[in-house]
């Protein structure tokens, strides 16, 4: 059985076919960071585990939906140079 992609296809590689490996990648480390941040400063099991989610989940939903299924590291490249110079759009326009 033969497949024809056409050659404006872009194929990207996904973990499970939802994320990009750069994206999980990038999630892993932030949720490392909360984990080990929550670990040093919480001792209750009920307060960490509240933690994790408020903080681990909204960007977890936010790079799985994304915006018009962007890669995340784009959106915040596309952030931080607005936040830089935010003047710099309304003058090119």
């Amino acid at each position: 059985m033969k497949f024809i992609f056409p050659q404006n296809y872009n194929f990207k590689n996904k973990f499970l076919g939802i994320i990009d490996y750069s994206t999980l990648l990038l999630n892993l480390i932030w949720d490392l960071f909360i984990f080990v941040c929550v670990n040093l400063f919480f001792q209750n099991i009920t307060i960490k585990v509240f933690i994790l989610i408020i903080f681990g989940l909204p960007i977890l939903l936010f790079s799985i939906v994304g915006f018009n299924h962007e890669n995340i590291f784009y959106i915040l490249i596309y952030l931080i140079t607005y936040l830089k110079n935010p003047k710099l759009y309304f003058y090119n326009k």
